[in-house]
């Protein structure tokens, strides 16, 4: 960490909810106010939780703009978020080091998203922003036994705000800044009965991006939200409660697209690899038509129009809870949702010059005798799943139970119709004066995917507290099992013209292209993967305010098949399953008469079989996922709040990760390849820290500033280490700030307007390079620059 933030880290740090609370004489009694979790499928404090988690409340979701994933990135230490880089409504979450890079329809992310309970099964459409957001949850570490299969790096629970029968209420949210940022966010909660009642939620968000497209069509990064929620509730009884969902959200985008940096060393030209001598002549050709630095941009050019990219997502769900007795209460979740996904991207680095593009518009050879289509990738996903808890206590509440049943269903299918992907030129001969002629290279290239994936679990809790040291040792034993049954085929073609363009002094003459020999396959292929994952948990009591825990925990992520392997035996191979076993030692505790609050936990994770998925060098697009061999992660986090006057809550959040690949063998040729291999998004350090302080607060209106401080370390960027130094994401610290009048008396409700910044340094740090992108050895995407603007929020 730098030294000059020292000093800001120490002042100041993530804030929660608190409150100033009165003893019963009047006399102020400062504390924290409790924060609720349902981490582990029931409302309880979070420090009876034993798991290390961050919660961030409505009104903490408020203060710091967080409307989607995105927004939470630098907010939680041992977790990083980025864009995909060809779909920038899908997210690459990463907690302690795991996550997905590639965003498949056959493969799964290693972090499991859950909205209300329900798993959100692709990551395509996770920059979604949902509407009326009331608590986020991140649990970091395997989450075997509750959460199941995908979730060997940790679990992200999305909690909406549920309607309720007490009162008619109204909240309107007006956010207006730069680049074009207007959102506008309403809310009605409407009492239908003293037992029912039903919530309208509506969100609209544009926002332009920082890349101005001097080329055709939109811009980069331009964004456009727009989503409504329906919620229904009825309290059939006092015992029986029914709740209804429907959500729908629509993300129209403009991708953004990657900066070269700088260039690769020139390619001599090999007869005995005549393929790879093409590709590296097209390399020395097009590293002309770009422009390389390693400052961020402001504009860049396309030759072909930037399309828009779409994604559309609705949902249905249902969830019933019925308190049968004191010791069986049983709920049930069931959810259906549908995923359409159009994306469309721009690679060719800027140059804005029709001799080289690589992206999926239409195409027309020279000589106007073919003609190909836009061939944007599509993809449409459908998924259900029933959940059934049984839970209770027994034993004069010594013994708590849950137990479930669970099951998961999805198909889903990706098409991109035969079209172009880039044509780059190849060569430029002068056989005659005043006569040039020049070879094009066009690649084309069509997919079709299908899916199929069914799963089944039942899974099982007991904590039991015995009569012993005063009821202060708790013990829990947790178990489930895991049924996957995976279907997939893949049919792709790839061909490749040379189209010769000759120039005389008289015009230019274009030859019909010729074809040269095509690529391609037709297959499917199907795996059944089982699995028993099983949790330890020891909790002690140690005071009223300290508690400290150890637990064993295991986890697993369902094998697959890789839809961007070109090798059909692989492919049909398909990569096994990746399983951790995490031992975690932490404690929760408070002090100062719940003034300060100390989270703190250490942990070390053994990964075997741990999936890793890379570019094959040489390729634009290619991937191989390998089950690689062994894995190790060990780390330290700390979460600090503390309320140090009526004014002024400071807190601290720090994570420690060390990720190291231990033991990996080539499968198809036994060797150890262990070297090559590195987690491409596991800092080392990162950190958050920020202040709340109340400047002066009056009868009618309370001013509060909130200053916050994210750093994150340096990450490899890849999982190959011969990519590293080309890949390489250099650590860096964004502060941000928000100055409010809160809670002044307007229309029989409340205000607050506040003014706010982000990034204010106005730092250049970069979220993803690549080294595959024939235009350059380094491409970036960077982050947001300063951005700043005013929030009015209107409550009723």
């Amino acid at each position: 960490m730098k030294p000059k933030r020292l000093i800001l880290v120490a002042a100041c740090a993530a804030s929660c909810s608190l409150v100033a609370q009165e003893s019963g004489g009047g006399k102020e009694n400062l504390a924290l106010e409790e924060v609720v979790v349902t981490a582990q499928k029931k409302a309880e404090s979070l420090q009876e939780t034993p798991i290390s988690l961050t919660a961030f409340g409505e009104e903490q979701l408020e203060k710091d703009g967080i409307s989607n994933l995105n927004d939470i990135g630098s907010s939680v230490p041992s977790m990083t978020i980025e864009p995909f880089p060809i779909n920038n409504a899908t997210l690459r979450i990463f907690i302690r080091g795991v996550g997905l890079i590639d965003a498949q329809v056959t493969q799964d992310a290693p972090v499991g998203i859950y909205l209300d309970g329900a798993f959100i099964a692709r990551s395509t459409g996770t920059a979604l922003d949902v509407a009326d957001l009331q608590r986020i949850e991140v649990l970091r570490g395997p989450q075997g036994t509750l959460y199941g299969r995908n979730s060997t790096g940790g679990t992200i629970n999305l909690i909406t705000k549920r309607p309720t029968a007490d009162a008619f209420e109204l909240k309107q949210t007006f956010k207006a800044g730069n680049f074009g940022l207007f959102s506008s966010k309403t809310s009605v909660n409407i009492p239908l009965t003293d037992s029912a009642a039903v919530k309208l939620a509506y969100l609209n968000t544009q926002k332009d991006g920082f890349v101005e497209n001097t080329g055709p069509g939109g811009d980069f990064g331009d964004r456009a939200v727009e989503g409504w929620r329906i919620d229904a509730t009825w309290d059939v009884n006092e015992r029986l409660q029914a709740d209804y969902s429907y959500d729908y959200s629509e993300i129209e985008y403009f991708n953004h697209t990657y900066q070269p940096v700088f260039r690769r060393e020139p390619n001599a030209f090999d007869l005995t690899d005549p393929q790879g001598s093409i590709n590296g002549q097209i390399q020395n050709s097009v590293q002309d038509l770009v422009t390389h630095s390693d400052k961020r941009w402001s504009r860049a050019a396309t030759a072909a129009p930037l399309l828009e990219s779409k994604v559309e997502i609705e949902g249905h769900a249902f969830t019933v809870f019925w308190d049968y007795s004191e010791s069986l209460q049983i709920k049930y979740i069931g959810a259906y949702r549908e995923l359409s996904d159009s994306a469309y991207t721009d690679l060719s680095g800027g140059g804005g010059t029709e001799d080289y593009r690589l992206d999926s518009n239409n195409y027309t050879t020279s000589d106007g005798s073919t003609s190909f289509g836009v061939g944007a990738p599509k993809q449409e996903q459908m998924q259900f799943s029933h959940e059934f808890q049984f839970s209770g206590a027994l034993w004069d509440t010594r013994l708590d139970y849950l137990a479930g049943l669970y099951y998961f269903y999805e198909e889903a299918d990706e098409t991109r119709a035969f079209g172009h992907q880039f044509h780059a030129p190849v060569s430029q001969q002068e056989p005659l004066p005043g006569t040039v002629v020049n070879t094009t290279l066009i690649n084309l290239v069509s997919n079709d995917f299908d899916i199929e994936n069914e799963a089944l679990a039942a899974f099982g809790r007991l904590t039991w507290t015995p009569a012993v040291l005063d009821d202060r040792l708790h013990l829990t034993f947790g178990a489930r099992h895991s049924e996957d049954s995976r279907f997939a085929s893949k049919a792709f073609r790839t061909a490749n013209l040379l189209e010769v363009v000759t120039e005389t002094p008289a015009g230019s003459v274009a030859t019909p292209p010729v074809p040269l020999p095509e690529n391609g396959y037709a297959t499917s292929a199907d795996q059944d993967f089982s699995d028993d994952s099983f949790e330890l948990i020891a909790e002690f009591d140690v005071n009223d305010d300290v508690n400290v825990y150890v637990k064993s925990v295991e986890a697993y992520k369902s094998g697959g098949f890789n839809t961007r392997d070109p090798d059909q035996a692989r492919f049909e191979r398909g990569f096994d399953k990746e399983k951790v076993a995490s031992l975690e030692l932490g404690m929760k505790s408070e002090f100062l008469d719940r003034r300060l609050r100390v989270n703190a936990d250490v942990f070390f994770s053994d990964y075997t079989d741990v999936q890793l998925n890379f570019l094959i060098a040489g390729s634009i697009a290619d991937t191989q996922v390998v089950n690689a061999g062994e894995a190790e992660m060990k780390g330290a986090e700390l979460d600090l709040t503390f309320l140090a006057s009526r004014n002024l809550i400071l807190s601290l959040s720090y994570a420690y990760l060390d990720a190291s690949v231990t033991k990996a063998t080539d499968p198809d040729t036994g060797a150890d390849v262990t070297e090559d291999f590195v987690f491409s998004s596991a800092p080392m350090h990162s950190g958050t820290a920020s202040m709340d302080y109340t400047l002066a607060e009056w009868s009618w209106a309370r001013l509060g500033l909130n200053v916050s401080y994210n750093y994150l370390g340096d990450k490899k960027g890849s999982v190959r280490s011969d990519s590293v130094s080309n890949t390489f994401l250099e650590g860096y610290d964004l502060i941000n700030a928000r100055l409010g009048l809160y809670d002044m008396p307007f229309a029989g409700g409340s205000l607050t307007a506040a003014i706010w910044g982000k990034n204010l340094e106005d730092t250049e740090y970069v979220i993803n390079a690549v080294d595959n992108l024939p235009q350059a050895a380094r491409s970036v995407i960077w982050g947001d620059p300063r951005s700043y603007g005013l929030d009015l929020i209107y409550n009723y």
